[in-house]
């Protein structure tokens, strides 16, 4: 479920940057007198003030807090981090959380609620501009906010299937690729979760180059999303959401048992441990 930029000057994030500065100058202070109360370096809030940048979840806290804003940063915050999310991608990120079972396959990429901050914040900074870094910051918030659903009373059920080759690419830094591998080893144990791998001697399968995501919501209807690098379809109608369901069948059925899915995360694990 990947991310969007949106640049025109009615975008939450710009609207966010003009409530700091009106916030600021109402209370006669400079970007750095400002920067001196909040902690933070007064480029930091220039940018943010001009719409360049978003402020982390902290500093837009600290901004609240200062100005006592009753959450209004915050709140402003979380839409323009919520408008990021590419348009086909946006109804169904929406549903999730009232999802009773969530089904994923991957192809290239550890499934997105699976990854951890610095594995995500890679994915979205390898072949990117240098001015565009910071903003990967902030698609990492959003996936591990995102990722918080499993930490519910009631967690929905999580089936994730893998293609091996998702192992066999890690990051570029073996520290992270380490921690990425650990995490899902974590996962994978829990009760509501089930992780599977379909391994190379399976050969060729019905998702190639692709990730497909089905959401089961409480009334009993499923959404479908398929992707492929920065497009998206969002599947609804019940002929539609039936084929998606069959390949996912399809690969589950080529996939490795949960039990042997694991032993291979942790054949992976320690080689690139050692």
């Amino acid at each position: 479920m990947e991310l969007h930029d949106e640049d025109t000057a009615a975008t939450p994030r710009a609207m966010l940057g003009r409530r700091l500065r009106r916030l600021r100058e109402a209370s006669g202070l400079s970007q750095r007198a400002l920067a001196n109360v909040v902690g933070y370096p007064h480029t930091y809030i220039s940018r943010v003030e001009r719409g360049e940048q978003l402020p982390s979840e902290a500093l837009a806290e600290a901004f609240d807090t200062y100005f006592r804003s009753d959450g209004l940063i915050t709140e402003l915050l979380a839409m323009a981090q919520d408008s990021l999310i590419a348009d086909y991608s946006r109804k169904i990120v929406a549903k999730e959380g009232d999802a009773t079972r969530i089904q994923v396959f991957t192809s290239s990429t550890v499934p997105g609620l699976l990854q951890i901050e610095e594995y995500t914040r890679e994915s979205f900074t390898v072949g990117i501009a240098g001015e565009r870094v910071p903003e990967a910051e902030v698609r990492a918030q959003v996936r591990q906010r995102r990722a918080a659903i499993f930490d519910r009373q009631d967690p929905p059920l999580y089936w994730a299937i893998m293609d091996e080759a998702v192992l066999a690419r890690g990051s570029h830094r073996r520290e992270t690729t380490v921690r990425q591998l650990g995490h899902l080893v974590e996962m994978a144990v829990r009760p509501n979760i089930t992780l599977q791998v379909l391994p190379f001697s399976k050969g060729l399968h019905p998702m190639m180059g692709g990730s497909l995501t089905l959401l089961t919501l409480g009334d009993g209807s499923t959404l479908g999303l398929v992707e492929s690098f920065a497009s998206g379809n969002g599947v609804e109608s019940p002929s539609g959401v039936l084929a998606l369901v069959q390949r996912f069948d399809v690969a589950r059925s080529q996939a490795l048992p949960a039990n042997e899915s694991l032993d291979v995360i942790h054949r992976y694990l320690k080689g690139c441990a050692e």
